[in-house]
């Protein structure tokens, strides 16, 4: 999946949350999304390239570390609960085939394990969830248990 089109899906599917807004406190080029007020998601450039910072659970970050080339540990952030997440290039949902594998580093990556829109969805929502998750329960805008059918996903 391309870049552009990660920061896209990204934004579509945050506003769509309850209680998100947008910021910019660290400048116009850097796009900070918060639920009540605390930070799950940070669109920007890293080296020219359009990227999202992400809340993660710590062992979950590392599996998909390993799993992703697209994903590495959060750029400017706690590399343990943060990570960023840049679109690889061509993932040939448009019909053509990615000239490159994704896997340089001889990690086993298969095929079916390229970094797409679902995953995307699924670290977006576990961001949001983890965020909430450590606000008082009245503060809470959803239970960060069951919201976006996470327990579900159990």
């Amino acid at each position: 999946m391309d870049p552009d089109t990660v920061l896209r899906l990204a934004h579509e599917q945050a506003m769509q949350y309850p209680s998100v807004e947008i910021d910019h406190p660290f400048g116009p080029e850097n796009t900070v999304y918060k639920v009540r007020g605390k930070m799950f998601m940070m669109a920007f450039r890293l080296r020219g390239i359009p990227s999202i910072n992400l809340k993660i659970d710590p062992l979950d970050g590392e599996v998909l570390r390993d799993a992703y080339a697209e994903i590495t540990p959060g750029y400017h952030m706690n590399k343990k609960h943060w990570i960023t997440v840049a679109g690889g290039g061509d993932d040939g949902s448009e019909g053509e085939a990615a000239d490159e594998p994704d896997d340089e580093d001889g990690n086993g990556q298969e095929p079916g394990e390229r970094f797409d829109s679902d995953l995307l969805h699924d670290l977006v929502l576990e961001s949001y969830c983890l965020v909430v998750a450590k606000m008082p329960r009245k503060d809470r805008p959803v239970d960060p248990v069951t919201f976006g059918g996470r327990d579900a996903m159990d």
